[in-house]
């Protein structure tokens, strides 16, 4: 890792296309070879703020990825496997790319946190095992609990299995299924239960993995949520790093800092919910930084995207 006095790079493209996604990725100098997992949010039935394949279709093609989910822990249309490829299917996910719900089957991985406070363990699904290399494909938008959800969210509860997924959310209380929400600790406690699956899963993937994210469609909700509130103000970009942490304070930086003045809202749930604690912990858990620099990546003129 560079030293602590160095920020880390997060590319940016203002514009959403087909085209500048594949560019930005390849700035990030490192390739997503051998048997690729393109981890991302296929998003909750009847939510359509999801990625849209077709600006994710050309780069999931281009590293021959498999996109990779797990199953929610709560009632829905991705509680179950059938009912979350069906999802997948509805949303065009499964006709750019496999599809491969990592906890349908098997025993969870179990990965150790080093560093821990309240997660000694983090349960991911149990396919991780059987990929190379992991792209976190990320939609930063606001999120009900988290504040906002981007490349930290999409593999802290992402990347969880299902009972990983209600064990980060009791802050190692309970894995039991459906989610005990009676055993929701206080929010900071799960902040930091994210940060610390997040370490788990990055000390487990080292320099096999990176992150790149799509800042648009920004409601105060996740795609998990199956009726979220309206848009509120205008698309940002795509951006990626190899820093994690990095790219989500750029991301939430880009909302701040926006002209936009329908950003009120997802600031309001940014603070609402101490959505930068997260961050705060991430960093002081060494998992990267919030120094960074923004490189701009120039458009490419190609119409493909949104």
């Amino acid at each position: 890792m560079e030293k602590q006095s160095q920020p880390s790079v997060v590319y940016f493209c203002r514009r959403i296309t087909a085209d500048n996604l594949v560019k930005v990725y390849e700035c990030l100098g490192r390739k997503a070879e051998g048997r690729v997992a393109i981890k991302l949010s296929t998003g909750e039935a009847g939510n359509p703020n999801h990625l849209s394949t077709d600006v994710i279709k050309k780069f999931v093609q281009l590293v021959n990825g498999t996109i990779v989910e797990c199953n929610t822990a709560y009632d829905g249309k991705r509680n179950t496997t059938a009912a979350h490829l069906q999802t997948a299917a509805e949303h065009g996910f499964t006709a750019i790319a496999p599809v491969d719900i990592m906890d349908a089957e098997g025993e969870d991985m179990v990965l150790p946190v080093k560093n821990y406070k309240h997660l000694p363990y983090a349960l991911i699904g149990h396919n991780w095992a059987d990929y190379d290399f992991t792209v976190v494909l990320s939609h930063f938008k606001g999120h009900p609990m988290g504040g906002f959800g981007g490349a930290l969210k999409n593999v802290a509860i992402g990347m969880a299995s299902s009972a990983g997924k209600a064990w980060v959310h009791t802050g190692g209380k309970s894995n039991a299924i459906p989610i005990d929400w009676t055993a929701i600790p206080p929010q900071d406690v799960f902040l930091e239960s994210m940060a610390e699956a997040c370490e788990a899963v990055f000390d487990h993937a080292g320099d096999k993995i990176l992150y790149i994210s799509v800042a648009n469609n920004l409601s105060v909700d996740c795609d998990c949520v199956a009726q979220p509130e309206p848009i509120r103000m205008a698309d940002i970009g795509i951006l990626a790093s190899l820093d994690p942490v990095a790219l989500d304070r750029a991301c939430v930086d880009m909302v701040y800092n926006s002209p936009d003045p329908g950003k009120i809202h997802l600031i309001e749930r940014i603070e609402e919910r101490n959505a930068i604690h997260l961050l705060d912990y991430a960093e002081e858990l060494g998992l990267g930084r919030q120094n960074y620099i923004i490189e701009e990546v120039a458009n490419e003129s190609t119409s493909n995207g949104i």
